[in-house]
């Protein structure tokens, strides 16, 4: 699987432990940064970038960290047609992939220790999204974001 990561100077550590993490499990990293030389930008522009490969079909699935999440995953949602999910453990990882089919997860280097980095990374990539009943939950929610769209 084709994965892009990206983090703020705040996530970057523990990005690159989890990029590394993700290719001794045989993916396939497409690290937009930071890099850890000269000034890191705000969260808001890695958001961007791992959101628009996402978009554009360049990558399959996305993590994104920053000091908390929070943040990250705001920013990378403003991209239409994107679902981050901020995930503290690996259920809720597992979940937001399943049940909202989302394509990014953020998590937080203050928040959570490498381990549970490459747990709730591992949970949300081993899940699919299952349709059905929540196939209809999916299009109402884009269905609100395309209202919103033309507002």
């Amino acid at each position: 699987m084709k994965i892009a990561i990206g983090s703020d100077s705040s996530g970057h550590g523990l990005k690159d432990a989890v990029a590394a993490h993700l290719r001794e499990g045989g993916h396939e990293v497409i690290d937009v940064g930071w890099d850890g030389a000269g000034e890191a930008e705000y969260s808001a522009h890695y958001a961007k970038q791992v959101a628009h490969l996402i978009r554009d079909s360049e990558a399959d699935r996305g993590v994104l960290i920053c000091g908390t999440g929070i943040g990250i995953s705001i920013s990378a949602n403003k991209v239409r047609g994107i679902r981050a999910a901020v995930c503290s453990e690996p259920f809720t990882a597992k979940h937001t992939r399943e049940h909202n089919g989302s394509q990014i997860i953020a998590f937080g280097a203050f928040v959570v220790a490498p381990e549970m980095a490459f747990a709730i990374t591992d949970a949300f990539l081993g899940a699919e999204f299952k349709g059905g009943i929540y196939q209809e939950r999916f299009e109402i929610i884009a269905g609100i974001e395309a209202e919103e769209a033309r507002a």
